[in-house]
């Protein structure tokens, strides 16, 4: 038989227990409303940030929308494309405009017209010491002041005297040719230094500078010791305006000298074969190239081989090249005669 005393002990011991698990179950249920009302916040402000982001967006975009589909996403992300392309086709027309390049339905609508093509761009060449062979040119052929932008209205043809610099700059010989020029104004003075042994690297040169000063049909190479027959070679080039890419003069080959002490010597004989005999290339007295053969010396003047003459120089230039070789007898100044082009002194 249990006493009162144990009865008593089970009795309080029960209610303890019940008493405890009602503390749980408050705790619980605050941490539970808790967690709910953190976690209902954190959906309120994700909610508040994704209404905020569709706004932005639509705002961006234009599409008035409240979602943008991917599809529609695509269509942007292509319309920004076709846009950078655009961009980039405006300004590679920009620059072909400064180049000179004009659409056809431009020169429809607008009264400018395209500045005639010259016949010919001539370029003599000397030194200095040479005054007056130049003078003697201007009188004869050449013309000055008046008479040479008449010829160059009229017959379409341009004429220069081309010289290099000293090789001690802005020394008196730089300034004699600059004061010449300043009561001639007929001079390319070009950027390379003047030596006899420079005088290809001089051609290749004036040809660059030349067809990148004037558009021309021909550029033409002349010594300053022959005398020139404007009208003659005038007609000489515009029957062979039809050619895309000419070479034209008297033509010759000839023997390669391998001894230095010759008056015609050529340090790079071996390159021209057992034979030692030239290919064949126009007399260097004078001579003419199209416009296209002015453009490829242009281009690639930095790797164009130069030998120790000037004719052999040009004529090594074209070969590979699709070239027609025009063998003109009238191009021959070693006497002068009806319809002759030129005649040396």
């Amino acid at each position: 038989m249990r006493s009162r005393g144990s009865s008593n002990r089970l009795s309080n011991s029960g209610g303890g227990s019940a008493f405890r698990s009602r503390i749980s179950a408050l705790v619980l249920a605050m941490f539970a409303t808790m967690a709910t009302v953190y976690v209902a916040g954190r959906m309120w402000q994700e909610a508040e940030s994704r209404v905020y982001l569709i706004k932005e967006l639509d705002r961006r975009t234009g599409q008035g929308h409240s979602s943008v589909s991917v599809s529609e996403t695509l269509k942007i992300v292509a319309c920004k494309e076709q846009l950078k392309k655009l961009s980039a086709i405006e300004k590679d027309l920009a620059a072909a405009k400064q180049e000179g390049f004009v659409s056809k339905e431009h020169l429809g609508n607008d009264d400018t017209r395209p500045k005639k093509r010259l016949l010919a761009v001539i370029g003599i060449i000397t030194t200095f010491g040479r005054k007056k062979n130049r003078d003697a040119i201007r009188k004869a052929w050449m013309q000055s002041g008046a008479a040479l932008k008449k010829l160059e209205e009229e017959k379409q043809i341009v004429v220069r005297f081309v010289i290099g610099k000293s090789a001690n700059r802005e020394d008196s010989l730089d300034r004699e040719i600059r004061d010449e020029n300043s009561q001639t104004n007929d001079f390319i003075i070009l950027d390379e230094l003047e030596a006899p042994e420079g005088r290809s690297k001089k051609i290749k040169f004036f040809f660059a500078h030349a067809v990148e000063s004037w558009d021309a049909e021909f550029y033409v190479k002349v010594n300053d010791d022959v005398y020139v027959n404007i009208d003659a070679l005038g007609a000489k080039l515009s029957a062979h305006l039809d050619k895309p890419r000419v070479y034209m003069g008297c033509m010759k080959s000839g023997e390669v000298f391998s001894e230095p002490n010759h008056k015609w010597y050529e340090p790079d004989w071996w390159k021209f074969g057992d034979a030692k005999s030239y290919f064949r290339h126009a007399s260097g007295e004078i001579y003419a190239i199209s416009r296209a053969l002015a453009q490829f010396i242009s281009i690639n003047k930095p790797i164009l081989r130069v030998y120790a003459h000037d004719d052999v120089s040009a004529g090594s230039w074209f070969i590979g090249l699709d070239v027609t070789h025009l063998n003109e007898g009238k191009f021959c100044c070693n006497s002068w005669s009806t319809g002759s082009v030129c005649a040396s002194v």
